[in-house]
C-alpha cells in the first residue's frame, strides 16, 4: 500500500511538470518588456539584465524539456523585472534632480556671463575682443534650449552630456571674460 501510494505521488508529480511552464514564460516576458519600457535597461541595469538572462535561461530549459528548472527561471525573472521597474523609477528620479541640478546651475553661470559682459561693455572694452565670449554665449543658450527639449522628454542622460559640454564651453567663456583688461569708464 505504501509502496502504491509513493508511485501515485511519483506519478503525479511527473504529470505536474510534463508541459512547458509556458503562463509563466509569457508573465516573465511581460514584466521584462515593461521594465524595459520603464527604462530599467539604463537605470536598473544588473536587475534587469539579471531579468532578460533568466526569461532566456527559462526558454532553454523548455527546450531541454525541464520544466521544472523552466519554471523556476520564469519565476525568478519575473520577480527580478519587477525589482526592476521599481529601481527604474527610483534612478530615473534620481537622474532628473542631477540633471535638473545642473541645469540650475549652468544658468547661474550663463547669467553671470552675462554681467561680465555688460560689466565689460560699460568698461569700453573693444567690441572685438568680447565677439568670442559673445559666440560662446549664443551657444550656449540655443545648447541649454536643446537639453532642456531633452529634459522635458525624459532623456536625462542626454541632456547630462549636453550639459556637461556646455558647462565647459561656459567656464571657458568666462575665463576668457576675465582675461580681458578693463579700462576705467571716462569721466564726462
Amino acid at each position: 500500500m505504501g509502496r502504491l501510494l509513493s508511485i501515485g505521488l511519483l506519478l503525479l508529480a511527473l504529470t505536474g511538470c510534463s508541459e512547458p511552464p509556458q503562463k509563466e514564460i509569457d508573465q516573465a516576458q511581460t514584466a521584462v518588456d515593461l521594465a524595459r519600457t520603464a527604462g530599467a535597461d539604463r537605470y536598473a541595469t544588473e536587475e534587469y539584465t539579471a531579468a532578460a538572462s533568466g526569461l532566456q535561461k527559462a526558454r532553454t530549459a523548455v527546450e531541454q524539456r525541464d520544466y521544472r528548472q523552466a519554471l523556476s527561471y520564469a519565476i525568478d525573472a519575473r520577480q527580478r523585472a519587477q525589482n526592476a521597474i521599481r529601481q527604474a523609477g527610483d534612478g530615473k528620479a534620481r537622474a532628473q534632480r542631477a540633471t535638473e541640478a545642473l541645469l540650475t546651475a549652468i544658468v547661474a553661470r550663463t547669467t553671470q556671463l552675462e554681467t561680465r559682459l555688460k560689466t565689460a561693455e560699460a568698461a569700453r572694452v573693444p567690441a572685438k575682443e568680447l565677439r568670442g565670449a559673445r559666440a560662446a554665449l549664443e551657444d550656449v543658450r540655443k545648447d541649454l534650449q536643446e537639453a532642456r527639449t531633452e529634459i522635458g522628454a525624459g532623456n536625462y542622460e542626454k541632456a547630462g552630456e549636453q550639459l556637461a559640454s556646455v558647462r565647459k564651453k561656459l567656464d571657458a567663456a568666462l575665463v576668457n571674460v576675465e582675461k580681458i583688461p578693463q579700462r576705467p569708464p571716462r569721466r564726462r
